[in-house]
């Protein structure tokens, strides 16, 4: 009697799901673990997912697995995310009971063969952890992916940050403009004034200061193909005059001053050891009562991407989150005093919805511009990163600092009456 991939693995899909798996599993011979009536469903296509799963015996195996299509996940993936949230441990490795279990199991399958080489999405960076060159290349595997695929799912405003949506029916677009606003509004920014934004995107802030403001803005980032549309974005808005785009690394700013200084899901790739240089560099920037404004996602006592992990290895490879107690700490040493932090964690839940709903609704156009493995790696982790903010595993904090002047003033308003 040939033994079911079911029978055979259950001791495996136990240790990774727990003992009662909540979630249903399929094999590819159609043998079953789990309930059937689970929203979501984890599919095992081939047993290649368990070569990969034997040679990395922790989440690297799975997401090389789920990478290349040897196991899916389908259904709702939200609640799929969050059932396995709730019961995988953070940082997931097979121990040597269990490992040697599986091995056992996949020789009765006769499924033992050489090592696959992982997919090539897979990041693999050298030199030394946030030195420049090092940064460049964990920059480019993230953003330098396409522009016409980002467009797909960020919406018109090409704004991947946080949206705020001050009305439950307010659309994505106008939910990002709002964030942008309300950034402008802490940063006090005015008619004829100079503002410095720090990874710049595809221009969004730099545009919306210039036009509804009448700033000059100046936006930097490290991301050539970033670089190229926000340039492009800029003249076709006319605004060639008043904004600039440079590919620029912040810690390259020299003898410049602005007025306010504003970045916006930039901070995550600074690095723990760099944060109070960065706040330095930027204080150095900002003329007396300037105000910066950081935003940026944060974790209760900050976090590194281990190198086993999905995220690291296939979306930001070496991204880091911070306490927010800790960016408040490192702003002050950098010179700041820090005036006003504010939670916008929900909102980023709501946001990533909308990006992994656009996402699918436009799933075979994502797929003829990137391939379907860097499609099926954005389509996890947004929805991961969703279920991560509704649970308050991760939040995103704007935390507004000013350089306060030699004579103690600060130039701040009463009130959060912006």
């Amino acid at each position: 009697m040939t033994l079911a991939a079911a029978e055979a693995l259950e001791p495996l899909f136990a240790v990774i799901l727990g003992p009662d798996i909540p979630v249903a599993v399929e094999f590819w011979d159609s043998s079953r673990l789990g309930p059937t009536d689970s929203p979501a469903r984890i599919i095992v296509r081939s047993p290649d997912a368990l070569r990969r799963i034997l040679y990395a015996p922790n989440e690297i195996g799975f997401a090389r697995a789920y990478v290349c299509g040897d196991a899916d996940i389908e259904g709702d993936m939200f609640a799929a995310a969050r059932l396995m949230a709730d019961v995988a441990p953070d940082d997931l490795r097979i121990g040597f009971k269990p490992l040697m279990s599986t091995v056992r199991a996949a020789i009765k399958l006769g499924v033992i063969g050489r090592p696959l080489p992982p997919p090539p999405e897979e990041a693999r960076l050298r030199g030394r952890t946030h030195s420049k060159r090092r940064d460049a290349s964990a920059v480019s595997h993230h953003y330098d992916v396409s522009n016409d695929f980002y467009r797909l799912f960020l919406g018109s405003t090409m704004t991947y940050s946080c949206a705020r949506f001050v009305h439950p029916d307010d659309d994505l677009d106008t939910a990002q403009i709002a964030k942008y606003d309300l950034i402008c509004k802490k940063l006090g920014l005015e008619r004829g004034m100079r503002l410095l934004d720090v990874g710049c995107g595809w221009g969004g802030m730099v545009m919306h200061a210039a036009r509804t403001y009448g700033v000059e803005a100046v936006g930097i980032t490290i991301a050539r193909q970033q670089y190229e549309l926000a340039s492009k974005r800029v003249a076709e808005a006319g605004l060639a005059g008043q904004v600039e785009i440079r590919l620029l690394d912040y810690r390259d700013l020299r003898g410049e001053t602005f007025d306010a200084i504003s970045s916006i899901g930039m901070f995550e790739h600074v690095g723990i050891d760099r944060m109070t240089e960065y706040f330095t560099v930027l204080h150095a920037a900002l003329r007396e009562r300037g105000r910066l404004l950081n935003h940026a996602i944060s974790t209760p006592n900050g976090s590194r991407y281990s190198g086993r992990s999905f995220i690291a290895r296939y979306v930001f490879p070496d991204g880091e989150l911070q306490d927010v107690g800790a960016v408040v700490k490192a702003m002050q040493d950098g010179g700041f005093e820090v005036r006003d932090v504010e939670s916008l964690r929900e909102h980023y839940a709501r946001t990533l919805r909308q990006w992994v709903a656009n996402l699918e609704a436009n799933w075979d156009e994502a797929v003829r511009i990137v391939g379907e493995r860097r499609a099926r790696v954005w389509r996890l982790y947004m929805s991961g990163s969703a279920v991560s903010f509704e649970n308050n595993d991760v939040a995103i904090h704007q935390a507004l600092g000013v350089k306060t002047a030699a004579d103690g003033t600060s130039g701040m308003p009463a009130t959060r009456a912006w």
